[in-house]
Formats: structure tokens, sequence, C-alpha cells
């Protein structure tokens, strides 16, 4: 903020630009209920359908 007593100017911007990367990742994998929800409650068919998530995220529409 403008009246903010504090600077922000020891923040590590390419960090915080990754971060924002990885943290926007996992806000679209939650658009998938499976995956958000946990419906598959074994390790190789979670991990299938977070494979197709993100191949579907991956893939231009």
């Amino acid at each position: 903020k403008q009246n903010s007593k504090t600077g922000n100017g020891d923040i590590d911007w390419c960090l915080y630009k990754y971060r924002h990367l990885v943290e926007n990742a996992f806000a679209r994998l939650k658009h998938f209920r499976a995956i958000a929800t946990r419906y598959d409650k074994l390790k190789l068919q979670f991990e299938s359908m977070l494979a197709l998530a993100c191949a579907m995220i991956w893939l231009p529409m």
C-alpha cells in the first residue's frame, strides 16, 4: 500500500513470481472435482487422474 510504513524492498520478486505460478497451477487443478475431493483412494488411480488433469490443462482447447 502507499500508506504502508514498511516497504517491499527486501522481497525476492523472482521467487514471488514462481510461487505465484505454482499457486495458480494448484488452483486450476482444484477445478477437477475428483482431484479436489480425492475420490480415488488408491495411489495409482489418483496419480492417473492427476496426470490426465495436467494434460487437459496443458493442451490448448
